[in-house]
């Protein structure tokens, strides 16, 4: 009877361990709050060198699009179609990858994206904007940006052309690229293909590794 007794006491205390431990795992745990911010940027890989891109908050719409575009794998083998030296470099359109350069600068998503011209963002050294058609309301291509590569900046764009982004580094990457041999359409002549991404890094990273503080 005694030895009975215990069988039952040790089957009683394996059921309540049991109940327990699903009682646990019937609860649903929170996910925790990470205490380190991470920030979305951009990296952009040619055969030149790797260029980080900084994505404006202050132009949601584009910065959304592009994030989009950018984490579909759209923009990788895309060439950049367009460099003139000491002004800009040119990329985005996915009909630079069809082998036919006379339709270069003329496709896209197959939508645009309303202006987001802010006054207080210019066109310096390594900004990033978008390209358009000449169009009233100065909407911006779906996918074709273009980097600035002019030293003192193009402030004669400014007003006129949304501005959504800036290089972190790669700026002297940028400015190489608009140097090579193009053709009379400022085609370069071998292409120059990108492979872009969108990668996370900590407020602290970007500090140490960019000298930059969002």
């Amino acid at each position: 009877m005694k030895k009975l007794s215990l069988v039952l006491f040790g089957l009683l205390l394996f059921t309540i361990a049991c109940n327990k431990e699903d009682s646990k795992t019937s609860i649903e745990i929170p996910t925790p709050t990470d205490s380190v911010q991470t920030e979305k940027i951009i990296e952009l890989k040619t055969s030149f060198g790797t260029m980080y891109m900084w994505l404006y908050k202050e132009t949601p719409l584009h910065r959304a699009n592009f994030l989009k575009l950018a984490e579909s794998g759209y923009y990788n083998d895309i060439t950049f179609h367009r460099i003139i030296k000491d002004f800009m470099i040119q990329g985005g359109d996915p009909n630079s990858k069809d082998g036919d350069p006379s339709n270069d600068g003329t496709g896209g998503p197959g939508y645009t994206i309303p202006a987001e011209i802010i006054d207080t963002i210019k066109h310096t050294f390594g900004s990033v904007g978008a390209a358009r058609t000449n169009n009233p309301a100065k909407a911006s291509s779906g996918s074709q940006f273009y980097i600035v590569t002019n030293r003192p900046g193009t402030p004669h764009l400014d007003m006129n052309y949304t501005v959504f982004g800036k290089l972190l580094a790669g700026t002297e990457i940028a400015y190489t690229i608009s140097t090579q041999v193009k053709d009379s359409k400022d085609r370069p002549l071998e292409d120059i293909k990108m492979q872009v991404k969108v990668i996370s890094k900590t407020k602290e990273e970007l500090k140490k590794e960019f000298n930059f503080i969002p």
